[in-house]
């Protein structure tokens, strides 16, 4: 069962394309990465999926619900994270944490803590936001997203900012929401994490899907590098996932 639907998406900003006629699927349970170059449309099309942007035509199906009309039912449903984590920075990472929990009126402070657990900043709970780190930012978008126990995410650069350690921490995470029966929608540059963490990729340029299928049937053998080199260095055909 398709968790989400993009059909035929459009977004034009003045005379400006950013998405043209984007089309794919996300499957329950599995872990779908979406990827391309810089300006490929990959935040535009999540700002549309999130409802942030409105697009200039298509239609986007998430849990079954229309994103335009349903946005707040959906996203209570969604947990997500961006490419740029909004905190307060004088509030701790507690208190930036029950915000949102009381945002959206479905969080406890038990919640709270174990959510800071598995990201690992519980001992930095207290602290001001301002004082952390870019990595340590990002494990607190990560403590948001999970901290309302959704079936559905959106993480959109999750590793920006972390070490290599930091990195692994977020794929065990990952792979574990996974194992949980969560569906995610992974958008990273970081091509080795994907290859490792996602059953099927969509790879999109100028805003129009190159490709989309099984990392095991689209690779062959391939390293996802030498394909994603490949297919982006050509015009590519556009098509349907």
């Amino acid at each position: 069962m398709a968790v989400l639907k993009v059909e035929h998406l459009y977004k034009k900003f003045r005379k400006k394309a950013a998405v043209l006629d984007l089309s794919f699927e996300v499957e329950e349970g599995e872990v779908f990465g979406l990827v391309g170059p810089n300006g490929s449309g990959k935040s535009t099309t999540i700002g549309m999926i999130l409802g942030l942007i409105a697009p200039t035509r298509g239609r986007i199906e998430l849990l079954g619900k229309n994103v335009r009309t349903d946005l707040i039912s959906v996203s209570h449903q969604v947990g997500t994270t961006r490419e740029n984590p909004g905190f307060y920075p004088y509030l701790s990472g507690r208190d930036n944490l029950a915000f949102f929990s009381r945002i959206r009126s479905n969080g406890v402070e038990g919640s709270i803590d174990d959510a800071l657990k598995i990201v690992n900043l519980y001992s930095r709970a207290e602290d001001k936001v301002g004082t952390y780190s870019q990595g340590m930012k990002q494990r607190l978008q990560i403590a948001g997203a999970i901290l309302h126990d959704p079936d559905f995410f959106i993480l959109d650069e999750p590793t920006n900012g972390l070490d290599p350690l930091g990195i692994r921490e977020v794929r065990k995470l990952i792979l574990k929401l996974k194992e949980e029966g969560k569906t995610i929608l992974l958008a990273s540059h970081l091509l080795s994490e994907v290859e490792q963490l996602c059953d099927r990729i969509a790879i999109i340029k100028a805003g129009r899907l190159l490709t989309c299928g099984k990392i095991t049937e689209l690779l062959q053998g391939k390293s996802l590098e030498d394909f994603y080199v490949g297919i982006v260095s050509e015009n590519g055909e556009t098509g349907w996932c």
